[in-house]
């Protein structure tokens, strides 16, 4: 037993996944009823990720920006430019897409229990609330941009600190990044149990009548993921993008697909710049940070579902109407949170664009729901996987342009 459980640890974590991927749908076909227990093992692993993410980023960025020393360069700027250029070019593709291959909804009952946004008023006047936030709260709760504000404002303070308090905030550092280490070391096992229950839970038979749409959603998030992504990285490195491009999809984007959490996914994306040799005090702001305002997918799903309400209606849009609604989705889907279905109830924001009544746009948030099996996994695992890619993007580009050589560890 101790040599099988040696040889499976030699296996890469990857493969790992993919192992307990297959029992997962395996167990979900053949014995659904006797397996019931396995999907204990998804909801302790998002609830690990979810309860360990907010302790990391609050001790990450706070010790990063307490040892940044004057002078000293990250690529934040650089990172953040990226991560808007990609979200909006998102929502263009989607707004493109959506013109060439209109789609038509069902519209009946829409969900009822949510609440969304009134306006972009409220999405700022809400985004300002939670950086304002109770630290205590914010980490209780998971508000990010509670706990990077309060991050970066006490690792500011902490600056001109003592060596000993810089290096007890260190060892804090080190002791819930290998918390983190332990936890992803559990994700086979936590997967298997995600996606037994997925199957169980929804199946695929209700995807069926959403077929076209579907089409059009995940169409858009490949062809970001595979094309426009890949140039934009192209651009900034000139050198093949594939090889980065591919191993955050593999090593992100697969986790990111199935906890359908960005937040839960900072511990795996933090984990992939670490193997890929960034530099700590860069990715340990840009990973939460892009969990927070990176949204491509967002802005995605904001577009297509929000032009599919209006070739419902009958509304007649000009492409340059449809472009302002690339832009509002860019800036709403950055607002959106890094939890299952977070986009979604940004849709009645869009669709006020088009005056669209808050009651049908809430149906349309309620087809988003019912399709959300596989939009929202799609949607998460393009979103994270980026924000990684874009932090290693950064770095890279910022070494070509000093004249250094660098390798992408495929």
């Amino acid at each position: 037993m101790k040599n099988l459980f040696q040889k499976w640890n030699q296996v890469s974590l990857v493969k790992q996944i993919l192992v307990g991927i297959i029992i997962g749908i395996i167990l979900a076909v053949t014995i659904p009823d006797a397996a019931k227990w396995v999907s204990i093992f998804g909801t302790l692993f998002v609830g690990a990720l979810k309860a360990v993410a907010p302790v990391l980023v609050f001790f990450l960025v706070m010790h990063a920006i307490s040892k940044h020393r004057s002078g000293q360069k990250t690529n934040i700027k650089s990172i953040i430019a990226l991560y808007g250029l990609s979200t909006f070019l998102a929502g263009l593709v989607a707004v493109v897409a959506s013109f060439l291959f209109p789609v038509g909804l069902s519209l009946g009952a829409g969900a009822e229990d949510v609440t969304p946004p009134g306006g972009i008023v409220e999405v700022l006047k809400t985004l300002l609330i939670n950086i304002v936030d109770n630290p205590i709260n914010a980490l209780l709760n998971g508000n990010y941009i509670g706990i990077l504000t309060w991050a970066i404002l006490l690792g500011i303070a902490l600056r001109n600190a003592a060596d000993t308090t810089k290096n007890t905030l260190a060892n804090f550092s080190d002791a819930i990044s290998q918390l983190v280490k332990w936890v992803i070391n559990l994700a086979p096992i936590g997967i298997m149990g995600l996606v037994f229950n997925a199957i169980v839970t929804n199946g695929l038979s209700a995807l069926l009548d959403y077929g076209k749409l579907l089409l059009v959603l995940l169409g858009c998030m490949f062809f970001i993921a595979l094309v426009v992504n890949p140039i934009i990285v192209f651009i900034n490195i000139r050198k093949n993008p594939y090889p980065l491009v591919l191993k955050c999809l593999r090593e992100s984007g697969i986790t990111a697909f199935f906890t359908r959490s960005s937040a839960a996914n900072i511990p795996v994306n933090m984990r992939l710049c670490e193997n890929l040799g960034l530099d700590e005090d860069t990715y340990s702001v840009s990973i939460p940070l892009g969990a927070t305002i990176n949204m491509a997918g967002a802005a995605v799903t904001i577009s297509v579902l929000t032009l599919a309400a209006v070739h419902t209606l009958g509304i007649e849009v000009d492409f340059g109407t449809a472009l302002i609604l690339s832009v509002l989705a860019a800036v709403s889907a950055a607002g959106a949170s890094g939890v299952a279905g977070g986009s979604l109830l940004l849709i009645p924001l869009a669709c006020s664009l088009f005056g669209i009544s808050n009651d049908i746009a809430m149906q349309v948030v309620g087809v988003g729901f019912i399709i959300g099996v596989l939009q929202d996994s799609c949607e998460t695992g393009l979103n994270s996987s980026s924000d990684a890619l874009f932090t290693a993007t950064a770095e890279y580009a910022k070494m070509r342009k000093e004249g250094k050589e660098f390798s992408i560890n495929a």
